[in-house]
């Protein structure tokens, strides 16, 4: 029965280790995505803010604002 029990270790402690570097990998994959959904929000914080910028200088320019 040594036998059996060293194998059945060996298989729960191989199933344990996928299963750890599985929830690595899912955790990497996550941090990434939100890694660039942050990326994307600052670019589109940064365009809104040049537009305003943009439309400011345009209305100040009307106005002859200097």
């Amino acid at each position: 029965m040594g036998i059996m029990d060293n194998a059945k270790d060996a298989a729960e402690t191989a199933g344990r280790k996928l299963k750890d570097a599985w929830e690595d990998t899912t955790d990497r994959i996550d941090d990434k995505v939100d890694e660039v959904k942050a990326d994307a929000d600052v670019k589109k914080a940064e365009r809104e803010r040049d537009a305003v910028r943009a439309k400011n200088d345009a209305n100040e320019a009307m106005r002859g604002d200097d």
